[in-house]
Order: structure tokens, then sequence, then C-alpha cells
């Protein structure tokens, strides 16, 4: 890949950072820590909208490994933050409330620094060039194209940093990958995503009710903890559990082998929700269509014949993919089935790992053929669900050091990320023999390597601990496992 610190660049506009969540603040605090100008573009109404999203949701890490170490150096430079336990799991809105949103305000308060929310990138180009231009393109400014409440306007940019993440494109419930027959009709007795089923209105939904739940990652576990509760006060609660795979397998994770101690605990409580007698596991289950019968319940239809009836809500945890139509006059270097940088592609794809083995990368790996573009955060990732926060953290502190001319900053990375304690190359895919969890010396991950001293890449920066997955795809939501674990703290 490209390096984006060309002296070339249009170095009198503003990088622009696409998306105020988690990845992308990190970015804005790592551009400020370096004096760069900035300008964050977020589509949703507040900084973490997506996270908001999710709000009750718990996530795997602590405190110690969700606040990035160059935001952390800024808001305790303020003085006007109060930092969390580090030691305290936070929810989505807990992360959201107590860190982004005041690392927000203060980044929008720096001199050189703009926090703009409704404001959403339609568009990314080279100034004056289309895709198919070559003459002169490295050297011009881009162009981003933004909708928002005054209508639609255009700024220069001497960098794009494209942190948008997944969360606003969940696959569907159909096995095509495009919505199944009846999907998009039924659409108002599907859920995607983890209900907040503390919400008494949602827990009136699917109390008593014949759930259908697809997905296998952290999600569908979290679903099936939250059923299991409902179920303690409405008996007729159940749950048709849909998944592909010929067996459950290790869809509960590595237990006490995961380096997560809370993602951990959450694959245990669901196998206990799912031993309950709450659910029926249905496998080999790929929907082709959704009808709906005659008392207005709903039937799903497998595409090997298969049928479950008499359903009466449907909920999705399937994953999550990246949106690429406003970068579609750009030059992207994809991988072609996860649409992820394809340098990242073989250590990430969930069929071949998943066991958190992804290399130290950062801009280099991220850059797009595209002088000055990166992808960044979960939308590096494409559709994998391994990604974590503190990749994320590290990722654009590379970049950033790029940009700004450091390269000896920037090709200093060292990544290592916890790990699930589960290995499922799921190659194989109709093979139950292809899942297997790891034990103390085999599978896929072999034993645990001891750990090397880490890299002192810049003063105070938080270092990265032992040897995961989701992210959503996701830890336990697409954004949901966000982050990392391990050692950063003491």
């Amino acid at each position: 890949m490209t390096t984006s610190s060309s002296p070339t660049l249009a170095a009198s506009v503003p990088v622009v950072i696409i998306g105020a969540g988690p990845i992308g603040l990190a970015a804005a605090a790592n551009a400020a820590e370096r004096g760069m100008s900035f300008v964050v573009l977020e589509a949703g109404p507040d900084a973490g909208a997506t996270v908001g999203e999710w709000s009750h949701v718990r996530l795997f890490s602590s405190w110690c490994e969700l606040v990035d170490p160059a935001a952390r150096r800024l808001l305790d430079v303020a003085g006007t933050w109060t930092a969390p336990d580090d030691n305290a799991y936070p929810t989505g809105g807990e992360w959201r409330d107590a860190y982004l949103h005041p690392l927000a305000a203060l980044l929008d308060g720096l001199d050189g620094g703009s926090v703009r929310y409704g404001a959403r990138v339609v568009g990314v180009g080279r100034a004056g060039r289309d895709l198919m231009v070559d003459s002169g393109r490295e050297g011009d400014p881009f162009a981003v194209h933004v909708e928002g409440p005054a209508g639609r306007k255009r700024l220069l940019a001497s960098a794009v940093v494209d942190a948008s993440g997944t969360w606003t494109s969940p696959n569907p419930l159909g096995a095509d990958g495009y919505p199944a027959l009846g999907e998009t009709e039924n659409a108002g007795r599907i859920t995607y995503g983890i209900p907040d089923f503390r919400d008494p209105a949602v827990a009136a939904r699917y109390a008593g009710k014949h759930v259908a739940v697809a997905g296998k990652g952290a999600s569908a576990q979290g679903v099936l903890i939250g059923l299991a509760q409902l179920a303690k006060t409405d008996s007729d609660t159940r749950v048709s559990w849909l998944l592909r795979r010929p067996s459950v397998g290790d869809a509960f994770g590595g237990g006490d082998n995961d380096q997560l101690e809370q993602r951990g605990k959450l694959g245990q409580d669901a196998k206990a929700a799912a031993a309950s007698g709450l659910v029926t596991n249905v496998t080999q289950f790929r929907t082709e269509s959704v009808t709906t019968q005659a008392d207005g319940r709903l039937t799903i239809a497998s595409v090997n014949g298969q049928q479950v009836t008499d359903v009466d809500e449907v909920i999705v945890v399937t994953g999550f993919r990246p949106d690429f139509e406003f970068l579609s006059e750009v030059r992207l270097d994809l991988d072609p089935a996860l649409g992820s940088a394809r340098i990242l592609a073989d250590q990430i794809h969930p069929d071949h790992h998943s066991c958190g083995d992804v290399q130290p990368h950062g801009h280099r790996e991220l850059g797009q053929p595209e002088q000055g573009l990166f992808l960044v955060g979960m939308k590096s990732y494409g559709r994998a669900p391994s990604f974590l926060a503190m990749t994320g953290y590290e990722q654009v502190r590379s970049v950033m050091a790029a940009l700004a001319g450091d390269l000896e900053a920037a090709d200093r990375v060292d990544l290592v990320l916890p790990e699930t304690g589960v290995c499922n190359g799921a190659g194989a895919f109709d093979d139950p023999d292809a899942v297997a969890l790891s034990g103390a010396g085999g599978g896929c991950c072999g034993p645990a390597p001891a750990a090397e001293a880490p890299l002192r890449l810049e003063p105070q920066l938080l270092t990265i601990g032992a040897p995961a997955t989701v992210g959503v795809g996701v830890g336990v939501t697409s954004a949901a496992t966000e982050e990392s674990s391990s050692g950063c703290c003491g």
C-alpha cells in the first residue's frame, strides 16, 4: 500500500474524519495532539450515535481498554473529565455518556478542530477529477460531499479517514446475502440487533411468544440470555435458534479459556440458557423465505426444505457489512469476499480464523490506492466479526502519525489481541468435525505465546496486552466488541 504522507497533498485544508464513534474521535484526538487541523463528520445527532442504539449492552472490556491513549491525555489535561474506574465494565450508554460525549465536546472546542453532527457524507472524490483521471491526482485535495440540515455542501480535505463503521448496514436474514423472500414485507416482525429486554414495551413484544433467533455469535448469545430471563416471568416463551452450521459447536465461545473474562462469561450464560429447555436448535438452516400464515404468524423456510412454523417474532443477529457507496469515485483495494482492507483478509476471515491472530498493522495496510484515504475501525475489517476497539485505537495512532510525516512512529506498530479460547476454522462449512475447541496445546492457535516486551511507541502510549473476535461481529454487538483487554492499566 502507498503511504499518505506526501508533501504534495493540499496541506492548507483539514483532515476529514468520517464518523464520531470511538475510532473516529480517537483519530481526531491523535490529530489534535500533533497539531493537525481536522473536521469530524457525524451523520447522527451526537457523538457515538450508533453506540447509543445498543446503549443497554454491557461491553466485554473494562474502561482500561475502552479509552484511547491520546484521548485520555487530552481529557486529563483539560481537567474537566472524571475518569471512570479502569476496572469497571460499562454499557454502551455509559461508554457514550462518560467518554465519547465529553471527548467530542473537547475536540470541537480546540483551535483547528471541528465536530459536526447531522452531517452525512454522501460522496468522496478528488477535487475536479473523477475516478478515471490519473494526471495530477495525488496532489489535489479530496472533495467531500456532505448532506446536512442546510443542504448539500462540498468540503476540501488533505486526507480522509473513514471511520464510519458498519452498524447502519446489518446483514439480512436471507442466506444468499440479500433479504429473504418476504423479509422486507414482514419487516414489522423482524428486529436486527439485540433488543433491550429491560424495556417493558420490548419485553411485552417477546414474552410468551415463539421467537426465531438467527445468528451464532456473541450477539446471538446476548439475545438467548435476554429471552431466558423473559421466560422466567412467562413460561410460554420459546425460541427457535436458526444456525447455518451443522451443529452448535463452538457457538458459546471459549469459556474459561477466553482472555476477555466477560466474553467468556457471556458464552457460559448463553449455554445455560440454551440448555434450559427454552431453546430448540435448528441447524443447517439457511433462510430462503418468510411467509405469513393464515393466523398471522410466520413460517420461515430454509433452502434445504426445513421449515420453522408459528413464529411470532424474528431477531436477526448475523453481523454487519460496510457501505462503500459514497467511496465510488475513489480508488480502493478491498478483499473480494470480506470487503476489508485486502492485506488483512487472510488474518480476519471467520471461515479461516477466529483466534485473534491479527498481525500488527497500521497506515501501510490501511491506506488505499487513493493516496491520503484510509479505512479504519470496523470498516477496515469489512464483514469480519473480529474487531476490537484497541485495534482501532492503534490503527488511527499509526495513520495520524503517517499523515503528520512521522513515519518512524507510524511504522512502529505493536498489536496483540486477547484470545477467544476458540479455534473454529470453518472452511468446511458443512462439516461438523471442522469445529473444535482449542485446548492447552492444540487447535489453530496452538499454545499461547509468551508475552514479549511491548514496543514503547510514544510517551505514555497504552500498550496492548496478550494475544479475539467480533466486533460485533462484535463482542456483544457489532460495536459492542470494539474493544480489547489485558494489561494496559497497570
